[in-house]
This record gives structure tokens, sequence and C-alpha cells, in this order.
């Protein structure tokens, strides 16, 4: 079995949890649930190639849970949740969550979101160029970090993914439409003003290591460009 293949579960509900694991088995998957963030804290290191996370959890949220193991942890992470309100959606992502569903969902969607996260995962693994560099700002392919000066950013996984896009597409605008299909994905509930909100955190955080430069340009009107410029 890949380690790409294999999927974790972490949901409360037994029932979603026995369901999602049967449907997924027959397409080859391997599935671990779990109903408690105690008992996924212990396995999430086990090679997992990606997360299903459920936000009404016990004792602690699926919000509060992702903010925890996303530091240590970089492969995909797709929120399920019966939360529908656009506020709810947006902090999930904001915390570093690749993708959210809402309950009742078709397993048939959920597998294809789950296979085109893990399709892209492996276009990133598969790269010839590891290493990119704009001015002080570093980007490790394999590593999934963005370095400053050489200090490693803090980054959720979005604002990673969108680093890396504007950089490879370095002087060039590209609208906010463009950024949110490329980063979050067509079929994604997020919402376009998740990629304003991403990029003035991502500025925040290059400003507090690097003062004299900045990189991300808005073009007004059209979108945001990646290119160095002096302050």
């Amino acid at each position: 079995m890949q380690e790409n293949n294999k999927i974790l579960v972490i949901d409360d509900n037994e029932d979603i949890c026995i369901t999602i694991k049967n449907y997924l088995e027959i397409y080859n998957y391997d599935v671990k649930t779990v109903h408690d963030q105690k008992k996924a804290l212990e396995i999430i290191n086990e090679g997992f190639g990606l997360i299903l996370l459920d936000i009404m959890m016990p004792d602690m949220d699926g919000i509060k849970f992702c903010s925890i193991i996303r530091e240590k942890l970089s492969y995909p992470i797709i929120f399920i949740s019966a939360k529908t309100l656009e506020e709810d959606k947006i902090e999930a992502l904001s915390v570093g969550g690749d993708d959210y569903i809402t309950k009742p969902f078709s397993l048939k969607e959920l597998r294809a979101r789950i296979e085109s996260h893990l399709r892209r995962e492996e276009r990133i693994r598969n790269k010839e160029v590891h290493i990119l560099t704009s001015g002080n700002i570093v980007i490790d392919v394999l590593a999934n970090e963005v370095l400053c000066k050489g200090y490693k950013l803090n980054l959720t996984r979005k604002e990673y993914k969108l680093i890396r896009f504007l950089m490879t597409n370095k002087n060039r605008v590209l609208s906010k439409e463009r950024i949110f299909d490329n980063v979050w994905g067509i079929n994604s509930e997020s919402y376009l003003e998740t990629v304003t909100e991403s990029i003035k955190n991502i500025r925040k955080k290059f400003k507090n290591i690097d003062k004299h430069k900045s990189y991300i340009s808005t073009i007004y009107g059209q979108g945001y460009k990646w290119e160095v410029k002096d302050e």
C-alpha cells in the first residue's frame, strides 16, 4: 500500500467513520478511524497521506485541533462538518485546512476531492526543481517550507501554496480568481475574500523579518503580482 493511500478519519460519529472507511476501502485506500483528538495525536505521524477532520468534536473542536497539528504536518486536511456558515468555512481554511465539505455529502464527491488533493501532492513531490529563490525568500519544495533571510516562516498550508504560486509566476499579474482556483481548487467551498486575507497575513510575516523589501504588489482592479521591491 502506498503511503499516499493512507487516510485518517477523525470524527466522533462512529457511523460516519464506518461509512467512509467501507466506501474508500473499495478503492484500495488504507483507512484508519478515530473518534477523539487524543487518540488522533498518538497516530498522526504514522505516514498518512490525508486527514478527514470533523469540526464539532468533544473536548476540542476541529478548528483548534487543526491549528495545533498543522505546524507539524504538511499533508492535506479536509474538513467535514455540518456547519454551513461562511464564517465557519473561512475559519477552517484560515487555520490550515485545505478543503471543506458539508454534511450530508456525496461519497463520490468526497473521493473525488481526496484524489484531487493526493494528485496535487504527488506532482509537488515529483518536481525536479526543489529550491526556488526570489530576493531574500527561499522555497524548499521538498520540505514545503519558506525561508525569509534564512528564518523558517510559520505558514498555513494555503499560505505556503499561495507564496509558491505567486513566486513561480513572478512579475505576472494574477487575478484573485486565478489564485483561488490554483491554491484552493475549483471545487472549494471557500470564498474569494480568503485570498485577500491570506495575502495580508503573508505580508505581515515577511515584514516581521525583512522590513526593507516587499514581495507581493496589489494591482488595483486586476489582482496581485510577485515582485521584489525595496522600501
